[in-house]
């Protein structure tokens, strides 16, 4: 071999060498990526990193002309290192590299692995081992060298992991553990490694030194990483204690199955049709992906886990398991959270777990795609929760459960549980209470099982208090349901007592602390602060402390964290009953208005402080400016902790009629949920607090509630009912005479017309809502204007004018202090000055923009100026971190809801992916968004698709670009586009 990476650089057997450190940086760069050309930005920042000289081209060209020479005098042609306009190359035949020699042993070894020849995978995988002297390219410090070279290094230890297990299988276990040893003391995160060194103990008789290695690595883990070791580690640790791992003849333990599913319970009942059905679709339909949805204890894990255990033998590399806490009083997990615990589970240790959320997915969907392999999501949240995290290999079924219907899953198939038939609800309580009682006394079985209300988590709990109450006739218990004080107290099954044990803590404490539980009961969150117990109760907030003390004393709350609480489900339903009772009518009914208030108040604070909308202060003022006070400073973050009793308050307020909370508190949470791209909770309250203000015959209400409501379809790309809306939020305004409606109405209506590319109306009206704003009282509405007038004017390629309106935006917002308008301002500055050809400026304010937009919680403006700065990469020769922008630019767009978004950050991203030399997934992806793109009617992105579609074919087939360029350039000028001038131009040059 004439070259060596795989170590300190040498050429030949190492008799001749290149000295010079810059030579040997450039060369390294080469022969990493040989027969490749690298460009030559990428070989000056490798040589000089931050600072290179202004004559660094000059010198690269010396760096190369001295490498020539050296290798001419090693014998080798002049054009081994060859010049292209873009940077430099080097041919190198593989047998002359050792890092392509290594490859090559290494895949030799993997297709022996498969074949079942693992002496002859053994002899390949040395081979490719033996050519390492060292760390890759030891002894070149640059990070571009580095970064490399150290995926080199991870390919070696990879390798290393794969002989081992071949050679554990060998049983060669006593020949590797001095290797071993060495290596994990070196490496001491590898889980992988560790664990093969405690298999070749335990093979040898040493079981004492194997655990030794797990509990190093467990003390490892926990104080550099915080974390316990894989479930892979963990389940060879037990093996170890038990004496499972047998001496010789010794598989890996990465050959183990893995099996992470609950225990299935034994007397699983009624649901056949549904099995049976779900059975079928899996077998015979091939739907790998089922939706189990149903309401709280309809048994929707159970029957998950029945059906997985049942089908288990089809899928034997894998049975998973993960609760996504989607409806619990944890936080849903997050989807990159949960697919690292489904690597884990999966035997991937922790140190190999991407930081990348894509990343993971790309590893998690690799480590499945070979694998027969069966998963259950628990408790899901969202489609959005869920969908990341769907494998694709042909042979894996996923089995999702959730309380909500998960619509947007386009494979998936949804089952939704109903509670059991009458009759199955019996045999559930014969199985559990015993089946000679209850067919000695059917009747009263079937009325339990009603009483009961056939959900199987009830009858469950009926049962066992049958069971251990063996002198009891069913009759009595369901006597004791019907005409009992507390039908809940009957519920009971030894230690999970449920209702009596509720009443016995209740009488137990003070009458302030019994008010304050039965109050607590209309709170719709899973938790409460002390302040909303404050407000319910009407205390100082320093005082409500005691009350809520005798609550935690007798395990009637809990305390999550200080200052937070949160009654069990159960509790909560018993604190309703007790406040259902007729007598308590006014109590509620002031309770209910008290928790409104208080919510009202908070929102409307916050949201002062993050908007200048004119309509939130027609609110009254708060009953409880000191809690309000005390709550206010939580920011943006009070909305995110308490959006889902947000939305329920709502729905509350509509109940119970108190229908100017009801529109009120909407329009107060309404910047958190469209910021936040909670679009479907946007929907549900701004429709509920439309039918509020009809039913009050507000007027105003009612065009505040269309406009707002008008947003959310704004950022669903449903610009038809956009536009219908607005003209009609207009109109309402017009006949009530009210300027600043018409202003924001107008102005708003000039943003529909935004969002469907009909710029020249869009400026019309935002010019007409601008002359309709006073300066100075309302300097920072007249901020907003300028900010949508920037984006029409920008569109349509007026860019003086794109730049005077931005620039006096920037100076409103400073003279405000509005974050926002400033983030805003200065990222629309940075994308016209990037069009204007000023690249230094336009870099400058685009990154002050993202660093505002992130501060200030705006995934939507984070995302679009990811986007600018992506583009400005790409232009600059950069697509491979033009690629990681527009990526996360997508995953921002796809948070905040908007599909307009959604669409440029993929065409963007797929002009990124061309320019890398991929024109298959390029073409991919701008296919793809151009069906999206079409259907939506946007037809700036149809656009955009089509001339990306085009740039993919002009190299194979001239006459499909030309259709697609002409098709583009159809709609280019439709929206009249500057765009329109490069396209004409390609097409020209086609032609």
């Amino acid at each position: 071999m004439r070259f060596r990476i795989l170590g300190a650089l040498q050429l030949g057997g190492g008799e001749a060498t290149v000295t010079a450190g810059r030579d040997r940086t450039v060369l390294a760069m080469l022969l990493l990526r040989s027969g490749r050309v690298v460009p030559v930005e990428e070989l000056i920042d490798a040589v000089w990193e931050e600072r290179p000289p202004a004559t660094a081209r000059t010198q690269l060209q010396i760096c190369v002309s001295r490498l020539r020479q050296r290798l001419t005098g090693f014998g080798l042609p002049p054009d081994t290192i060859v010049t292209d306009p873009v940077g430099y190359g080097i041919r190198v035949h593989p047998a002359d590299l050792d890092a392509e020699v290594f490859a090559r042993a290494v895949e030799s070894g993997r297709a022996a692995v498969a074949a079942g020849q693992p002496a002859e995978a053994r002899r390949h995988y040395r081979a490719a081992l033996a050519l390492w002297r060292g760390p890759a390219l030891s002894g070149i410090a640059s990070r571009s060298v580095r970064r490399r070279a150290q995926a080199l290094d991870e390919q070696r230890l990879a390798t290393l992991e794969e002989c081992v297990d071949v050679e554990l299988r060998l049983r060669r276990a006593a020949d590797l553990i001095d290797e071993l040893t060495e290596t994990v003391d070196q490496h001491p995160l590898r889980e992988r490694l560790r664990g093969q060194l405690m298999l070749a103990l335990a093979a040898v008789g040493r079981q004492a030194g194997a655990l030794v290695v797990y509990r190093e690595g467990r003390r490892i883990y926990a104080e550099e990483l915080g974390i316990e070791p894989g479930t892979a580690l963990q389940d060879l640790h037990q093996r170890v204690l038990a004496g499972d791992v047998a001496s010789g003849g010794l598989e890996s333990d990465a050959t183990v199955p893995v099996r992470s599913l609950p225990r299935a319970i034994g007397d699983f009942t009624g649901r056949q049709q549904t099995v049976a059905r779900l059975v079928q679709e899996i077998e015979e339909d091939g739907a790998r992906i089922q939706l189990i949805d149903g309401m709280p204890g309809s048994g929707k894990t159970t029957l998950a886990v029945h059906v997985a255990t049942a089908l288990g033998d089809r899928y034997p590399d894998a049975h998973l398991f993960v609760d996504l806490h989607g409806h619990s009083e944890r936080t849903p997990l997050a989807p990159t959270a949960a697919v690292a615990t489904l690597l884990r589970q999966v035997g991937v240790p922790a140190e190999r777990v991407p930081l990348d959320l894509d990343d993971r997915l790309a590893m998690w969907r690799t480590e499945l795609a070979s694998r027969r392999a069966l998963v259950v999501l628990d408790n899901a949240a969202s489609t959005a929760q869920v969908a990341p995290l769907l494998p694709n290999g042909p042979d894996n079924l996923v089995l999702i459960t959730s309380r909500r219907r998960l619509v947007g899953l386009d494979d998936g198939r949804p089952s939704s549980l109903p509670v059991l038939d009458p009759d199955e609800a019996v045999e559930l309580l014969a199985r559990v209470a015993g089946r000679e009682r209850v067919a000695a006394e059917p009747l009263a079985a079937a009325e339990v099982a009603r009483r009961c209300g056939y959900l199987p988590l009830a009858i469950r709990l009926a049962g066992a208090r049958l069971a251990h109450r063996p002198r009891w006739r069913i009759a009595d218990l369901a006597e004791r349901l019907a005409a009992g004080p507390d039908p809940l107290a009957e519920l009971a099954a030894g230690e999970r007592s449920v209702g009596q044990a509720f009443a016995l803590s209740y009488a137990q404490v003070s009458p302030s602390a019994q008010r304050l539980f039965r109050l607590l009961g209309l709170h719709p969150g899973v938790r409460f602060e002390n302040r909303v117990a404050a407000a319910l109760i009407e205390l100082p907030l320093p005082d409500v402390r005691d009350p809520l003390d005798e609550l935690i004393d007798a395990h009637l709350a809990d305390e999550v964290e200080p200052g937070r609480y949160r009654l069990h489900d159960l509790l909560r339903e018993y604190a309703r009953g007790l406040l259902a009772a007729p007598e308590r009518a006014d109590e509620r009914r002031a309770g209910v208005e008290r928790l409104l208030d208080h919510h009202l108040q908070v929102a409307a604070a916050i949201a002062r402080t993050i908007e200048a909308g004119y309509d939130l202060h027609r609110f009254p003022p708060p009953a409880r400016p000191d809690l309000v006070e005390a709550t206010v400073d939580q920011g943006c973050s009070w909305f995110d902790e308490n959006r889902s009793a947000l939305t329920a308050l709502v729905r509350l307020a509509e109940a119970e009629g108190f229908l100017r909370h009801c529109w009120q508190l909407t329009r107060a949470c309404w910047r958190s949920h469209f910021d936040g791209g909670h679009l479907d909770e946007l929907i549900e309250t701004h429709t509920i607090a439309l039918r509020a203000a009809e039913t009050l015959r507000d007027d105003e209400a009612v065009a505040m509630a269309m406009n707002y409501l008008a947003s959310a379809h704004y950022r669903l790309a449903r610009f038809s009912e956009v536009t219908r809306l607005m003209e009609a939020v207009v109109d309402r305004y017009r006949r009530l005479g009210l300027r600043r409606g018409i202003r924001n109405s107008v102005g708003n209506l000039g943003g529909a017309y935004i969002g469907a590319d009909e710029y020249c109306r869009a400026v019309e009206h935002i010019r007409e809502a601008i002359r309709l704003t006073r300066y100075p009282d309302e300097a920072t509405v007249l901020g907003n204007m300028c900010n949508n007038l920037a984006v029409p004017l920008m569109q349509l390629g007026r860019y003086e004018e794109a730049l005077r309106v931005a620039r006096q935006h920037l100076l409103l917002a400073r003279v405000a202090r509005d974050l926002r308008g400033s983030a805003n301002a200065l990222g629309h500055l940075g994308m016209i000055r990037h069009r204007m050809g000023d690249l230094g400026p336009a870099r400058r304010l685009l990154r002050l923009a993202l660093l505002l937009k992130r501060r200030g919680h705006n995934r939507f403006g984070e995302g679009e100026v990811l986007n600018e700065i992506g583009v400005l990469e790409r232009q600059a020769g950069h697509p491979g971190e033009a690629v990681l922008l527009h990526s996360e630019a997508l995953v921002a767009m796809r948070e905040s809801g908007d599909w307009i978004g959604q669409l440029a950050s993929r065409n963007l991203l797929g002009r990124a992916v061309l320019d890398q030399g991929d024109v298959a997934s390029a073409l991919d992806l701008h296919r793809r968004v151009l069906a999206d793109a079409t259907r939506l009617a946007a037809r700036y992105e149809q656009a955009r698709a089509l001339d990306g579609i085009a740039r993919c074919l002009r190299a194979t087939d001239q006459a499909a670009a030309r259709s697609h360029w002409t098709r583009a350039l159809a709609l280019f000028r439709q929206v009249e586009s500057p765009d329109q001038g490069e396209v004409e131009k390609l097409l020209a040059e086609l032609a």
